[in-house]
């Protein structure tokens, strides 16, 4: 069997867990301790969850494991066959990565601070909310983000957006997580997306 590190309410860890779920995949659970990483380290050689032990390979990043997964094990795929599509599923995922995921850990940085520059966290979390109206968009005519069906998109980007609409879980007081609930308020104009995070919530987890 399959073995997953993970830490409660870990976003990363979420994308994991759908895409197992979605592919029917079991796995063990191993819970680890936010203050004590040392057998993730051990395992995998950093710090960071989620790690998924398949057989002899060790694979760390969330986004690496969900691409491990799609071609391990293909049944119920969460990428395109096809090479264009695949293409522009691969960039969404780096640009969600890349770029989306800069203003709220740029906010979070900045929050922690003797003196959080107020200039920088409005112009970033301008940017959180502009890209709700980007999403909104994304799911004019079909039910997830980049296809009719549910995908790494879909994956990769709900742990993140949930929190637009979604109450924060009980014991999750990540400031991360906070600014994701704070700095992208989900308003009566983004109708799909309030749909989306409500269809995608409904899923299960592995």
């Amino acid at each position: 069997m399959l073995r997953l590190y993970r830490i409660p309410h870990s976003t990363n860890v979420e994308r994991v867990a759908l895409a197992l779920a979605h592919k029917g995949i079991e796995a063990e659970s191993v819970w680890i301790d936010p203050s004590d990483r040392g057998e993730v380290r051990r395992i995998s050689g950093q710090p960071l969850v989620p790690v998924l032990v398949d057989g002899d390979e060790v694979i760390a990043d969330s986004t690496r494991i969900l691409e491990h997964l799609e071609e391990r094990y293909p049944q119920r795929p969460l990428y395109p066959e096809d090479t264009a599509p695949r293409a522009e599923m691969e960039l969404f995922v780096d640009w969600f990565n890349r770029v989306w995921k800069v203003p709220p850990n740029a906010i979070a940085a900045e929050l922690v601070k003797a003196k959080p520059n107020e200039k920088r966290i409005s112009g970033w979390g301008g940017e959180l909310r502009g890209r709700l109206d980007l999403f909104e968009r994304l799911l004019e005519d079909r039910g997830h983000l980049l296809g009719e069906d549910f995908s790494a998109a879909d994956c990769v980007a709900f742990p993140f957006l949930k929190y637009a609409l979604l109450p924060m879980p009980d014991g999750d007081d990540e400031l991360f997580h906070r600014v994701l609930r704070d700095y992208q308020p989900l308003g009566d104009s983004h109708p799909r997306l309030e749909s989306w995070i409500r269809r995608v919530d409904a899923r299960p987890r592995a």
